[in-house]
């Protein structure tokens, strides 16, 4: 059933397998339980440590639990997990099989001490980038902590069931039965929720660092950069960032990165990471930045106050939060969230299988999203402000020869319609005539472009009208010591590798600003040496 290749990669990672494992599946007669039942049968004939059953009772079918020989440790799959989520697969049969987890040490051991029970119920689909952090993180708790229990659910197997409980995004986690949480979460902020004193104790840690020399905020292709060259420098060097990598964790694929004809965002992401922690770098992930307080005298300390309440005093300090999705800002945007209104086709175009949804933007994003749901969906509604489409024109062509594509132009959406559980319409305005009409939908899909990170810096550093921050060639901002790169800039093009050097770019700015601040204004004229 696997490719030749992704087979023999998958032998020779469960040669890491110490442990026994069973796999025990719960089928029936449909072609889905003979496809997983297939891929368990060739799995298990990878490895004399791993075998394979057909006796499991899980009211969901097909589904399979990993399960270490004589214990209850397990984790649970409902459904094939493939595309995005093999690897969760992978990661599951080696960590069940006794393969310790890369984690952070002192975060594995948080897990192992939580108490209570714990039982999480993940839906994700196959073609969700955002899935597999969520479904990997859960299933190492499930691994270390005998109190978890946790199944991964492929919400179009089930769409009864996804009906059901409303759900209209993923990835989408139920823990004991009720809502815990939607989209992307990382380990860390998993047990941050349940370890209500995480926080506080993180916190305390944080602002008892010593003051860095250069301080990076955010951890996208930027702010990564930015920490890797000053990292070469020598300096002490830290990072802080909501989520490492940003939105590029958002990005399907990635083709006009030089050197690299293909990747997919999370894949960029971690090995953005894994680049940056070649190096002494602090990184403080899962932290918000909410101040600024530029430096009192010239050489002075920055400090950068956390949401957390942390504050962390450097040198200079390198700005790069990125920027976000842009949201309509109309009635019932906010009330169906994740209801409906979603910001990703990728992730939760497949829960919307043989329904209508809208697409609102006309650009790239919008119409390249409208041309892959109309593979999916019954019928897809383009809504554009403008009078015409702002998207290259092959995927105008190709929008405009699909049969179940509506595209209405000079449109102003104004109200997100649901019946209180979730997305039932859209209301629009006809820019041209003023008349107001509705159009019956089950879903909004949001692609109008991108919003800096950078609300917490107003009153601060000069911004434009449009939140950017104002730098020069060097990177440089108004504020002394404060650097930025990035797509929370003026720079004129929101590209991976234009922010990638911009971080380099503003990296060396800080470093040239520490050499000249570091010299006492006492310090005299250099001695002149004659060169012949």
């Amino acid at each position: 059933m696997l490719e030749a290749s992704l087979a023999s990669q998958l032998k020779t990672l469960l040669e890491k397998v110490i442990q026994p494992i069973e796999l025990v599946s719960t089928l029936d007669d449909g072609p889905k339980s003979a496809e997983l039942g297939a891929l368990l049968d060739e799995i298990a004939g990878m490895s004399d440590l791993v075998s394979h059953s057909r006796t499991g009772d899980d009211p969901r079918r097909p589904s399979f639990a990993i399960r270490r020989v004589g214990t209850d440790i397990e984790v649970q799959f409902a459904g094939i997990p493939l595309g995005h989520e093999f690897t969760s697969l992978v990661l599951a049969l080696l960590q069940v099989g006794g393969h310790p987890s890369k984690e952070d040490a002192a975060l594995l051991a948080q897990v192992r001490d939580l108490e209570g029970d714990f039982y999480f119920e993940t839906y994700f689909s196959l073609s969700c980038q955002n899935c597999p952090d969520v479904v990997q993180a859960l299933n190492v708790m499930a691994v270390l902590n005998p109190h978890v229990k946790h199944i991964a659910i492929e919400g179009s197997l089930f769409q009864d069931e996804v009906d059901a409980r409303g759900i209209m995004a993923v990835p989408t986690v139920f823990l004991n039965g009720e809502p815990f949480g939607s989209g992307r979460m990382n380990l860390e902020q998993i047990v941050g929720k349940l370890d209500t004193g995480a926080a506080e104790r993180t916190a305390t840690a944080i602002s008892e660092k010593d003051p860095f020399d250069v301080l990076v905020v955010g951890g996208g292709p930027a702010g990564a950069t930015a920490a890797i060259y000053a990292a070469r420098k020598g300096i002490r060097t830290g990072v802080v960032s909501e989520r490492f990598g940003g939105q590029v964790l958002d990005t399907m694929g990635i083709e006009n990165f030089a050197s690299v004809p293909y990747t997919e965002g999370p894949k960029f992401a971690a090995e953005l990471e894994n680049h940056v922690r070649q190096y002494d770098v602090d990184i403080m992930n899962v932290q918000n930045a909410a101040k600024l307080t530029p430096a009192e005298v010239e050489g002075g300390l920055v400090e950068v106050e956390l949401a957390s309440g942390a504050r962390l005093l450097s040198k200079s300090v390198i700005l790069s939060t990125g920027a976000r999705w842009r949201a309509m800002n109309v009635p019932g945007e906010n009330e169906y969230r994740n209801k409906g209104v979603t910001y990703c086709p990728h992730c939760d175009g497949p829960l919307f299988k043989g329904k209508r949804v809208a697409v609102i933007g006309g650009g790239n994003s919008g119409v390249e999203a409208a041309i892959d749901l109309a593979g999916i969906v019954a019928h897809v509604t383009l809504v554009e402000f403008d009078s015409q489409l702002r998207a290259d024109d092959v995927l105008q062509r190709k929008l405009r020869s699909l049969p179940n594509v509506d595209i209405l132009l000079s449109t102003l959406s104004t109200e997100v319609l649901g019946d209180g559980a979730k997305v039932t319409g859209l209301a629009y305005t006809d820019r041209t005539t003023d008349a107001s009409h509705t159009v019956d939908l089950d879903g909004v899909f949001v692609q109008i472009g991108l919003l800096p990170n950078t609300e917490w810096l107003s009153g601060t550093v000069d911004l434009t009208p449009r939140g950017e921050i104002v730098v020069d060639d060097h990177g440089r901002t108004s504020v002394p010591g404060v650097f930025a790169a990035g797509d929370c800039t003026t720079a004129p093009y929101k590209q991976i590798i234009v922010a990638a050097g911009a971080g380099a770019t503003a990296a060396l700015g800080a470093f040239d600003h520490l050499i000249r601040t570091s010299v006492p204004s006492d310090a005299g004229s250099p001695v002149e040496v004659a060169v012949s």
